[in-house]
């Protein structure tokens, strides 16, 4: 059996919870596709993609999550192994909806500057994970 240290056991509790918000962005999605939430096709696009990152994301940190507990990483790089990619599950999407919020919005809004924030915690996360790995 797989023994995890507490704080990834909080940690992928907590994550698990949050499915139950990406499930309801996905209600929400619904609502815009279907024509019940109006939106210009630049918004549906980021929203789509917001939702996606999301799902995916989350789905991929916890396995880095658990991936984690067979490294010898400690501190900061630890953190990083194993949380990067959670983190940018919450930077990535939020860069996604927040820049398209706005009635009739076209272009990205300021929000924006998340999404290379959150590829640059991903990729950070992702190397230092595998950095990890190959040297235990």
């Amino acid at each position: 059996m797989l023994e995890l240290t507490d704080a990834a056991r909080v940690t992928a509790g907590i994550v698990l919870l949050t499915v139950v918000a990406i499930e309801s962005g996905g209600a929400f999605l619904v609502a815009v596709v279907t024509g019940k939430v109006p939106a210009t096709s630049f918004q549906t696009a980021f929203y789509r993609a917001g939702h996606a990152h999301a799902g995916v994301l989350v789905t991929l940190g916890l396995v880095c999550l658990l991936l984690s507990e067979a490294t010898d990483l400690d501190g900061l790089w630890r953190w990083l192994a194993a949380t990067g990619v959670l983190v940018s599950a919450i930077l990535l999407p939020a860069g996604f909806f927040l820049s398209a919020l706005g009635p009739g919005r076209e272009r990205p809004g300021r929000a924006v500057v998340l999404l290379p924030v959150g590829a640059t915690v991903l990729a950070a996360g992702l190397v230092t994970l595998a950095v990890g790995l190959l040297t235990a």
